[in-house]
């Protein structure tokens, strides 16, 4: 993942204010332990250093409500007295502040990688009900709002049901199988009209089965590229929403796996013939240094100690950033870089140094 909104805080002087905080209120008491939470943050930071004027203002949005269920958390980066980052999370973050000379990153790419926007789709055979799931704009909470008159898309064409028999319910058939086919075409215009305007992640498409094979049918190729069938939703009332949002949650965490699986198999591919990659805290450095980076690769829980300064470096030239699962791959200090290029001087980084034999291979 890239992040061109925190290029201005990345930008600033220091010092810098960096605070995530978990605001999840699912519980009754959840109020009152945000409030504990926070204090304990503010005060850590207040003893740093930290402006009270900037405090107050990122108080009144952690105790305020976000508007969105489910876990979620709040980010706030800040520097020189400004807040330049507030951000609602896709999921708890580690509760965390600091107030020194570098923002610190590395609870925000932990829980971004979870940030995956989506439009949702139910489908029937006169239309579609849109709304749009956009986990890294905090104004945009999963609701049909943020798509004003988008959000509903009915296609005008009312022959929907098919009746009678011989020649005549056959031409009613073929009538109704056209309006059918209409309706999803208007649809699909409007479906692929917002995936160019917000370019989501996901298309997530649910409802009437032979509704949804005709608008996959009609959309563009990059709607389709996006687009996943999900079982249980739709436009009807009886809709169980508790299962339909089990599926949406079940294919938003298979596109998260798919995404990191796509980034280490790009590293290993990459690795196995001493290609455009590196491992290692030291080559990984030297390579930030020189702009070479196209895409971090963070292990969970294996970072090397200067992390914050390795992300900053990374951010502040425009590289990805993928925060991996511990596990997803074996690293030297939890920490490896796709490259941009290649050139004599870079370090040769192949798959043998990855061994747990590096130490015996060096010695």
């Amino acid at each position: 993942m890239r992040y061109p909104w925190l290029k201005d805080v990345l930008e600033a002087e220091p010092p810098f204010l960096s605070i995530y905080v978990d605001t999840t209120r699912t519980e009754p008491s959840a109020a009152a332990e945000i409030e504990t939470r926070w204090e304990h943050l503010r005060e850590k930071v207040e003893a740093e250093g930290a402006p009270k004027s900037l405090l107050q203002q990122i108080e009144r949005a952690v105790l305020e409500p976000a508007g969105i269920g489910g876990p979620h958390g709040r980010a706030f980066l800040a520097a020189g007295g400004k807040l330049y980052i507030n951000r609602v999370l896709p999921h708890p973050p580690e509760n965390h502040a600091a107030y020194n000379h570098r923002p610190h990153l590395l609870p925000l790419m932990r829980v971004a990688v979870r940030a995956v926007s989506h439009l949702l789709v139910q489908v029937d055979r006169s239309g579609a009900d849109i709304s749009l799931r956009a986990p890294e704009d905090p104004k945009v909470a999963g609701s049909s709002e943020a798509l004003g008159e988008d959000a509903s898309v009915e296609g005008g064409h009312d022959e929907l049901h098919k009746t009678g028999t011989g020649w005549r319910g056959q031409d009613f058939e073929a009538r109704v199988e056209d309006s059918w086919e209409r309706n999803a075409a208007v649809v699909a215009q409007r479906l692929d009209k917002l995936v160019r305007e917000y370019r989501p992640n996901l298309v997530l498409v649910s409802g009437d089965v032979r509704a949804s094979h005709l608008l996959k049918e009609a959309v563009g190729q990059e709607t389709k590229q996006r687009l996943v069938e999900v079982p249980g939703g739709g436009r009807n009332e009886g809709v169980d929403r508790d299962e339909f949002r089990v599926h949406v949650e079940e294919a938003v965490d298979n596109f998260i796996a798919y995404r990191e699986k796509a980034a280490v198999d790009r590293f290993v591919a990459e690795q196995s013939r001493d290609g455009d990659s590196l491992a290692g805290a030291a080559e990984v450095r030297e390579a930030l240094q020189r702009g070479q980076v196209d895409e971090l690769l963070v292990t969970r829980g294996e970072a090397p100690e200067d992390i914050e300064e390795l992300l900053f470096q990374a951010l502040r030239t425009d590289a990805a950033v993928q925060s991996l699962e511990s596990g997803a791959l074996t690293l030297p200090d939890g920490i490896g870089a796709l490259l941009r290029w290649r050139d004599e001087a870079t370090p040769s980084n192949a798959v043998p140094s990855l061994s747990d034999d590096r130490e015996r291979e060096a010695s």
